[in-house]
């Protein structure tokens, strides 16, 4: 256990920083594998419907990947190559279409 008041705090403020770092790094994985499940939706059956959930799966993953970086839950990196990840899933689908 920790000795000194200011350790206390310390603790109090990692595991607060430790839940708030779970719960974006959670809401990504899950919005991730939404987007993912609707491009392979699309591959199966196309149709402007599925296409239209594509677009709004890689929105509201970005919004959440870029405001994990801006609050530092994510490094940089980190957050470019899932990004990276989702548009080329997107180009892969787009390239078999055509």
């Amino acid at each position: 256990m920790a000795n000194s008041r200011s350790a206390l705090k310390r603790i109090k403020i990692a595991e607060r920083n430790r839940l708030r770092n779970k719960a974006y790094k959670s809401a990504i994985k899950t919005l991730m594998k939404n987007y993912f499940n609707a491009v392979e939706l699309y591959s199966a059956t196309p149709s402007q419907d599925n296409l239209d959930q594509i677009q709004r799966s890689m929105s509201a993953a970005y919004s959440k990947i870029d405001k994990a970086v801006k609050t530092k839950v994510l490094h940089t990196n980190n957050g470019a190559r899932k990004k990276a990840r989702l548009a080329k899933a997107l180009k892969q689908l787009t390239a078999q279409a055509s």
